[in-house]
């Protein structure tokens, strides 16, 4: 049977690790070690997470995952928060171990992943190892449904992260505005900054 994964925040021997923040040890293709505290903590990553892990020497922060084994505990660190959640769904899919969820992760950014899910792209999973069709086409099935149901939080999650006017859109509703008033008065604005797009397209309104 295989082993269940601790949730964010799990306590190993009665500490919790949900987060590391720490200098850089080492870096590998498939693990870095973070230095915290005087301890040197391994952790696995995907291709995606390590692209963001700078290099020996230099700080940086992780999010972690727990996975316990009858023999072992094994400590995985994730770039964003989207990353730790997909693993988190992909090990609760049949026959799909962190093994394979890592190799799933390392396929692109989680929104791509996620949109891919909600598409029902199975080619775009069978290209990881260890992914063939009956076990993409698995992922899709199992997983397609719990992507729909937290698409707009993920989405909007995502987008704020690279796209300024989303964020803007966003805040332009909270403020009172229609989805789409505020796609009306975003429409124009040239600021590159969130609160530069928020300001512009109050002065549109006030016209």
């Amino acid at each position: 049977m295989r082993s269940q994964p601790g949730t964010a925040g799990e306590s190993c021997g009665g500490r919790v690790i949900a987060l590391i923040s720490g200098e850089v040890l080492l870096r590998r293709t498939s693990y870095v070690v973070v230095g915290c505290s005087g301890v040197g903590y391994q952790l696995t990553v995907s291709a995606e997470t390590l692209s963001h892990v700078p290099a020996v020497g230099e700080q940086v922060m992780l999010h972690t995952q727990l996975v316990v084994r009858d023999d072992a505990l094994q400590l995985y660190g994730f770039a964003t928060e989207d990353e730790r959640e997909l693993f988190q769904m992909l090990l609760s899919v049949q026959s799909v171990g962190p093994k394979v969820a890592i190799a799933v992760l390392s396929g692109g950014p989680p929104g791509e992943l996620l949109a891919a899910l909600a598409a029902g792209d199975t080619a775009r999973f069978q290209t990881a190892p260890g992914i063939g069709k009956r076990t993409a086409e698995r992922i899709i099935v199992e997983l397609r449904e719990k992507v729909s149901a937290v698409a707009p939080e993920q989405s909007i999650r995502i987008t704020r992260r690279d796209d300024p006017r989303s964020l803007a859109r966003e805040g332009l509703v909270e403020l009172g505005y229609s989805a789409q008033e505020a796609d009306g008065l975003l429409d124009g604005t040239t600021g590159e900054r969130v609160e530069d797009l928020i300001s512009e397209a109050l002065r549109t309104a006030r016209r």
